[in-house]
């Protein structure tokens, strides 16, 4: 073994900005602390939000429509943030220390939504019936720690995941192995926090307090951040890269600059590209080849007779091919990433009119019928699932899949994707026929006016196990497959982006509620989504989601066969 084979050749290095030395830092050793923050962190977040929508009903007064909006919209930002967070790993920070530095602030937004449910004066009055009525300036208090806990949130979660395959390096081909395996571990360790949250912390909310519900995931945070801070000798760290939308734009500008330039795919000599083995001129990041396809933008590449590649490269005028590739990357990723929004809107479900639905539904337990179980924890069966399937995935279905495909990971990263989506369909499916089920009793018993039918609550289980499968599948396929496909120096924004998917999910939640009540509540109607959902249609809105399914998993079916891989060059040394 040569003094060269001891370093990483991915470009990471370690606390202390030397080279990463393999045999002291990164794989399996370091990612304990890694997945024992993510495991922490997702238990104060699941903790937390998994219920918020009762809050907002109960404490805040909220209608349920307007609460679930509340929601929604609260959700989606958590969700949309992390391209903040994203930006300034990749261009600034570096991956490390933007986890550290937003943790802070998600800490103060924890610390702030507790002591909003917990003080007298700040938390909302109850009157002796239970009723609760908060002042504006008490819930705008509520407000601004649940949008700072969705600031910090957005440096964590698009840096997390990365940073953790980060500690395997590419140009190993034994670490490498272990890095889809490490995807499948880390989307367990959200669940087993989140599966804590949906059973004990429900309950202490429903049954103890709301300050007690809210601060003991102030206090898991807490422990997600001392967890992080414990593994920093062992960790890889990546170098930022500079600023990913200037490089972007810097391609657009000079194709634009060159758009009467003729460009011949098969004279590769007429592209730029720097010289160096297979390190690029980006910090840390691999030379990408060039690729057919997106043409217009390989004129940013192009060297004219007036371009002198020996002096100073103005990046306006002329990119390299590398350069070029990654904005392609990152457009050829858009339309499978589009086909994320639909299943992240029937995810959502679960923190809204799974919820609502719950509520009208029978909710007793045991023989005495005396204890109550809140709608909201049946969340807990979508993280059973989850941890169920990520095991048979891992130990069974790969090594089955791998002898028929040929492939270490059994299936494609796309054909994992799909899968899911294809999944979730029949969680929709038994989703409307169980909402039928439930309105054709209301009317032949006449229980319009009943808070509860004489309808088992647990007759939802099977929904919240089915888009747990959906998950397994989808979401960790899509958390590999935009880690692997994103350039090198812009794995953080390419994370964001799949992050991003569940923003749109919610916000689209929220806009078909706006648009179907608009529609359908007229001229005195009801509609399909009134506060008493006795009263309404929700089998339709439910039914209106499973078409939307579908159409969605053909076109994923269509986008995914026209996919063209990135092609990086060689590795770094």
């Amino acid at each position: 073994m040569t003094e060269e084979d001891v370093y990483t050749k991915d470009g990471t290095v370690d606390y202390r900005g030397n080279r990463a030395n393999k045999n002291e830092t990164g794989t399996w050793r370091a990612c304990p602390f890694i997945l024992g923050n993510e495991c922490s962190e997702r238990l104060a977040y699941y903790g937390m939000s998994t219920n918020l929508v009762t809050y907002f009903n109960t404490k805040l007064n909220q209608s349920g429509p307007t609460a679930s909006k509340n929601n929604a919209n609260w959700g989606g930002t958590c969700y949309i943030t992390p391209l903040i967070g994203a930006f300034v790993a990749d261009a600034y920070l570096g991956r490390y220390r933007t986890i550290l530095y937003f943790s802070i602030v998600y800490v103060i937004g924890m610390t702030l939504l507790t002591l909003s449910a917990s003080v007298p004066g700040i938390k909302p009055s109850c009157d002796d019936q239970g009723n609760c009525h908060a002042t504006e300036a008490q819930s705008a208090m509520c407000f601004v720690a649940l949008y700072l806990i969705a600031l910090g949130t957005g440096g964590i979660k698009p840096c997390v995941s990365s940073f953790g395959a980060d500690q395997f390096d590419d140009a190993d081909e034994a670490e490498k192995e272990h890095k889809s395996s490490f995807f499948n571990w880390f989307y367990l360790s959200i669940n087993i926090g989140g599966l804590v949250a949906a059973s004990l912390l429900v309950w202490v909310q429903t049954t103890v307090s709301w300050g007690w519900g809210f601060g003991i995931p102030a206090v898991a945070m807490a422990i997600a951040v001392v967890s992080f801070l414990s593994g920093t000798r062992l960790y890889r760290i990546q170098k930022p890269g500079g600023s990913p939308l200037t490089r972007m734009c810097q391609v657009i500008v000079a194709s634009i600059r060159k758009s009467k330039v003729q460009v011949t795919n098969d004279d590769r000599s007429a592209f730029y590209e720097i010289e160096q083995d297979s390190e690029s001129a980006i910090q840390g990041s691999r030379k990408l080849e060039h690729t057919n396809g997106l043409s217009f933008f390989d004129k940013a590449a192009v060297i004219r007779d007036s371009d002198n590649v020996k002096d100073p490269i103005n990046p306006w005028r002329l990119c390299t091919v590398t350069q070029v590739e990654e904005l392609k990357a990152i457009i050829r990723l858009l339309p499978i990433w589009a086909t994320g929004i639909i299943f992240s809107t029937v995810y959502s479900q679960m923190g809204s009119y799974f919820i609502l639905q719950g509520d009208t539904m029978d909710n007793r337990l045991g023989s005495n019928k005396k204890l109550h179980i809140s709608p909201a924890t049946l969340s807990v069966f979508d993280t059973i699932s989850v941890i169920f399937w990520v095991l048979v995935y891992d130990r069974i279905i790969v090594p089955v899949a791998r002898k028929f495909t040929g492939r270490e990971n059994g299936l494609t990263q796309l054909q994992r994707m799909g899968t899911g989506l294809f999944i979730s369909i029949f969680a929709m499916v038994y989703s409307v026929i169980l909402e039928n089920i439930r309105l054709k009793m209301v009317r032949r018993h006449n229980y319009y006016d009943l808070n509860q039918v004489p309808m088992s609550l647990f007759l939802q289980i099977p929904p919240y196990f089915i888009i747990g499968c959906a998950e397994v599948f989808t979401f960790i396929g899509q958390l590999e497959f935009f880690y692997e496909q994103a350039p090198d120096a812009m794995r953080s924004t390419c994370s964001a982006l799949q992050l991003l998917t569940v923003a749109f999910g919610s916000y689209l939640s929220s806009l078909l509620i706006t648009i179907v009540t608009k529609i359908t509540a007229r001229n005195g109607s009801p509609g399909w989504l009134p506060d008493k959902l006795n009263y309404g249609h929700l089998d339709y809105f439910f039914l209106l989601l499973t078409v939307l399914s579908v159409l969605n998993f053909v076109v994923f079916l269509l986008v995914s066969k026209l996919y063209t891989y990135k092609k990086p060059v060689g590795t770094l040394h």
